[in-house]
């Protein structure tokens, strides 16, 4: 059984915390957070050892979960790695690509495991429809939410839209050729909405629109591939499957098809709806964690993942702040 302690007893903290004493794999033996009034209120709730500093913990552990700030999220890491502790690392995995790049490096010569904590991939909805994915050339994804205080020291970028770029980076096998986006901050001091469109080296092209001051909350993504359409709601946890296929022989007079002209056949269209196994992603995605140790494997999402969907979120970024410096002389001209 791995020893593990949680980093950061907020919101999330929380969360993972309950998740954690539901997983026989893993021994909580405490947590860490920052604000006393806060540490004691959660050891009296959940009957847990606070502990002192982030250095006693990680004496005690073999695993740390990682729910801090993201400013936080580097200094936390190296501690961890220093002491060779296995890491599970919220998302995004750092506050820089720098940070990012030099936890994989360091993690790397310590031969230790690191996950982050792009929940998204262990959602029913997109799990059921993995095996699905060919070689999609459009995508369009919306991600959209509420506003809520909580989250808004990093752009929405960073705090939505990365879990659709690590979507799209999982199902996409090519590299990054261009991104180009705009946004605006409404209600923060970073942008709060924001589109971007990804273009890939294979000519696949991803349209991304995330928002935290929406008057509803939205999480679906569409992908067009040859011959299907795969739609997965993250929000409500619905997949459905649009294929098309080639009529032999006389339709099913039931069926849809369609006639595509001349001398081009006709295609028959199929819907398929896959059975959704109710799940609790953050338990799968810690659970999963705990098997990557113990099995010497990869895990599932992994610290170069992580970087990977930091990397585009920062292409994002920069794309939104070079637009918001060419406009700013137009605007003072006015």
């Amino acid at each position: 059984m791995l020893k593990i302690g949680v980093l950061g007893a907020g919101h999330l903290g929380k969360i993972h915390i309950k998740c954690i004493k539901q997983i026989d794999k893993y021994e909580l033996v405490g947590f860490y957070d920052a604000s006393p009034e806060n540490a004691k209120h959660v050891s009296e709730e959940y009957d847990l050892k606070a502990f002192e500093s982030i250095e006693e913990l990680l004496q005690a552990v073999d695993v740390v979960d990682i729910v801090t700030p993201t400013l936080s999220h580097f200094e936390c890491a190296v501690k961890a790695i220093k002491l060779s502790k296995h890491i599970f690392i919220e998302k995004p995995i750092t506050n820089t690509v720098k940070e990012a790049k030099s936890l994989i490096n360091l993690a790397t010569e310590a031969n230790v495991k690191v996950q982050v904590g792009h929940v998204e991939r262990f959602n029913p909805a997109f799990t059921a429809v993995k095996e699905y994915f060919g070689n999609p050339m459009f995508i369009e994804t919306h991600r959209l939410a509420e506003f809520n205080p909580r989250g808004t020291d990093v752009p929405v970028i960073h705090d939505l839209m990365i879990h659709d770029i690590d979507i799209v980076l999982s199902v996409v096998k090519s590299n990054v050729k261009k991104v180009s986006a705009s946004g605006v901050a409404v209600v923060s001091d970073t942008p709060d909405i924001c589109n971007a469109r990804i273009e890939f080296d294979n000519g696949c092209v991803a349209n991304l629109t995330a928002s935290r001051i929406s008057m509803k909350n939205m999480r679906k993504s569409r992908f067009f591939q040859k011959d299907a359409y795969i739609s997965v709601d993250f929000y409500e946890k619905k997949s459905e499957i649009i294929k098309l296929k080639n009529v032999v022989g006389e339709p099913d007079p039931f069926s849809v098809v369609l006639d595509l002209g001349e001398n081009k056949g006709k295609k028959e269209i199929s819907f398929e709806n896959p059975t959704i196994e109710e799940n609790n992603a953050i338990l799968d995605e810690l659970s999963s964690f705990a098997d990557a140790i113990n099995d010497n494997k990869q895990p599932l999402v992994s610290a170069m993942d992580g970087y990977q969907a930091l990397k585009v979120a920062a292409m994002i970024h920069d794309k939104l702040k070079l637009t918001s410096e060419s406009l700013q002389p137009e605007m003072n001209s006015l």
